[in-house]
């Protein structure tokens, strides 16, 4: 017999990390994971700033992956690529998420 694998990697230290997850989010999943991916790795703080500060468009969501069509903005020679967006949505649903997980 063969035993099942785990695909998701475990945190490094799991006492400094928190899982969230949203199920039937009415927001743009393209739009979702390029914020998704813009705060991986950030602390909780600095990725709550960030996200209000894409919802001020102050800063900007690099998108990489799911970039087609998608406009150059100078925002995003921060992140080493030139196309970028505002998602305000996604910002707003992955604040309420960040939120859920710190408390």
């Amino acid at each position: 017999r063969t035993k099942m694998t785990r695909y998701a990697s475990e945190p490094e230290n799991p006492t400094k990390s928190a899982k969230a997850r949203g199920s039937y989010l009415r927001v743009h999943f393209k739009n979702t994971h390029e914020t998704a991916v813009a705060i991986k790795h950030m602390h909780v703080k600095r990725a709550c700033r960030y996200l209000k500060n894409v919802i001020a468009k102050k800063e900007v969501v690099p998108f990489t992956k799911y970039n087609g069509a998608v406009g150059r903005k100078a925002q995003a020679k921060a992140f080493g690529v030139t196309q970028g967006r505002w998602p305000q949505k996604s910002a707003e649903f992955l604040l309420q998420l960040i939120k859920n997980a710190e408390s």
